[in-house]
């Protein structure tokens, strides 16, 4: 069954528009689990723009469910989920200047540094998952890095499906074949709503677990955070 895991940076970058600590990140989280996620997602960037160090280290004893930290693996993003020491973290190569995640790894160039950086995290007991588009050789090249997990990076996938295109699915879909074959959890995130989910997840076999925050904050404003949140475990679970 696909697991849905909230990320809860958007309500960290409300949050941080005003300072103070409303709408509070520990608290959301909490709720999100009561409401029946199966995860919390957060991604710390460098600069804190939205989710800061210090809330990873506050989130850890009340993720009950599976928590997830992604990021690019520079030092401090290391030494921080070593210290935390998540169900998952899930790697990927953002600048420090990027708006929003918005490719994944090259996975043949970069695999002597996802070697040793796996391998790090997988000696402290972390499950790994790395970022990765939805191309054979990167999911081959995947493999060769020791991972546990890939993500799929689904914006091209929600793209298309906006337009019309349901064939937009097909790499995703021939890219989770190869990962199941080659023995490789499959994850997915970016750009996931509550438009195009239930698709997705009928297309993608195997698929483990989705991450989705800035469509499911969205949604919830007009419709509850609690009520959103079954809709779409519905459209997971069906």
């Amino acid at each position: 069954m696909t697991k849905l895991s909230v990320n809860i940076n958007k309500i960290a970058t409300l949050r941080n528009s005003r300072g103070g600590d409303v709408p509070n990140v520990v608290e959301f989280a909490k709720d999100v689990q009561r409401f029946g996620a199966e995860g919390v997602t957060v991604h710390p960037r460098p600069d804190e723009r939205h989710i800061r160090y210090q809330d990873a280290r506050d989130l850890k004893p009340e993720v009950y469910t599976e928590y997830n930290i992604e990021g690019n693996p520079i030092a401090s993003f290391m030494d921080l989920v070593l210290e935390v020491k998540p169900t998952q973290v899930t790697l990927v190569p953002d600048a420090e200047d990027a708006i929003t995640s918005n490719a994944g790894w090259d996975t043949i160039k970069h695999k002597d540094f996802l070697v040793d950086v796996i391998s790090e995290f997988q000696k402290s007991g972390i499950r790994t998952s790395i970022f990765v588009d939805p191309v054979l050789k990167q999911i081959e090249g995947a493999k060769e890095t020791g991972t546990d997990r890939i993500e799929l990076y689904t914006e091209s996938f929600a793209h298309q499906y906006g337009l019309g295109n349901k064939d937009g699915v097909k790499p995703y879909a021939e890219s989770a074949v190869l990962a199941n074959e080659l023995g490789l959890g499959i994850n997915a995130g970016h750009d996931l709503s509550l438009d195009n989910i239930e698709f997705f997840k009928q297309n993608i076999p195997n698929l483990l677990e989705v991450s989705i925050g800035h469509a499911l904050v969205a949604e919830s404003l007009y419709l509850g955070v609690e009520n959103v949140i079954q809709m779409y475990l519905r459209k997971l679970k069906g």
